[in-house]
């Protein structure tokens, strides 16, 4: 049965892989442990926060971690925190993904999958962006190389509104 549920997921994240700007919603709130403590939406108020929903199985989460980390480090002086959250049934595939691929942003993990089903998410990876009062302004379905431009540009344009 999880297999099945790996391999509807991929096949949706091949087909789909879209951008999504939204008028302006409030971000469900999230409270999810790290490897250093808990993470709350709550402590980035006032910043641009992309939020990725993603798994050890996921192949399109390999790529986009490298994306997230070079994004991370390029906007965090600018206000920018990313958040990706594992929905792994086990910390253990999740420290095995991250020692191939490593974050250097903050990674949360909600294993019941409570805070997706909040976000709507259907595809993985999906990532949603915040501007600073917490509303969600983009929803990116999918991760292909060939949208890092576009999806920076989003990130670019969201850190100069205040």
């Amino acid at each position: 049965m999880r297999n099945t549920f790996h391999f509807l997921f991929m096949t949706l994240a091949l087909l789909v892989g879209s951008n999504t700007v939204v008028s302006a919603q409030q971000a469900p709130a999230f409270s999810l442990a790290s490897d250093n403590g808990e993470i709350s939406l709550d402590q980035y108020r006032n910043k641009i926060v992309y939020v990725d929903f993603w798994a050890s199985w996921c192949k399109p989460c390999r790529e986009s971690f490298s994306f997230m980390n070079e994004m991370q480090k390029k906007y965090a002086d600018k206000g920018l925190q990313i958040i990706a959250i594992n929905l792994d049934d086990q910390r253990s595939a999740a420290n095995a993904f991250l020692s191939k691929y490593p974050a250097q942003f903050k990674v949360a993990y909600d294993p019941q999958g409570t805070t997706p089903a909040s976000y709507g998410v259907k595809v993985m990876p999906t990532s949603y962006l915040l501007d600073r009062r917490g509303n969600i302004i983009l929803t990116h379905k999918g991760f292909k190389q060939n949208q890092t431009k576009e999806l920076e540009q989003h990130i670019v344009e969201a850190l100069k509104q205040r």
